[in-house]
């Protein structure tokens, strides 16, 4: 599919469902894991830890493997979570590609 067809569906989607869905975001994919660790080294290793890490965090975030492990947090609920502003969090002003880097490196440490 073209990429005016992937922006197409994701306009279809988004007033079908009621959710706005950027058409690069659809259009990117899954993201990369690896990247996601860049991010998340570069934005979250202060406070959560990381898959196979050896660091204790002091300040109560979960680690990566414990946010995973969480069934109910899904890519979108990730990306819902990761735009809003949070008391305990920074706000993070990561774009599109990303936030699926993150969410991508987030989920790949999931247990199936």
């Amino acid at each position: 599919m073209k990429s005016s067809g992937i922006r197409l569906l994701a306009l279809v989607a988004s007033l079908a469902f009621g959710t706005w869905f950027p058409a690069e975001a659809l259009a990117q994919g899954a993201g990369d894991p690896v990247a996601g660790r860049n991010v998340a080294q570069a934005w979250c290793a202060n406070c959560h830890a990381f898959p196979g890490g050896t660091q204790t965090i002091v300040t109560g975030a979960p680690s990566f493997p414990a946010i995973a492990s969480n069934s109910a947090l899904t890519p979108l609920a990730l990306r819902a979570f990761l735009q809003t502003p949070h008391d305990r969090m920074p706000d993070l002003h990561l774009n599109n590609n990303e936030m699926d880097d993150l969410i991508s490196f987030i989920l790949a440490s999931r247990v199936k």
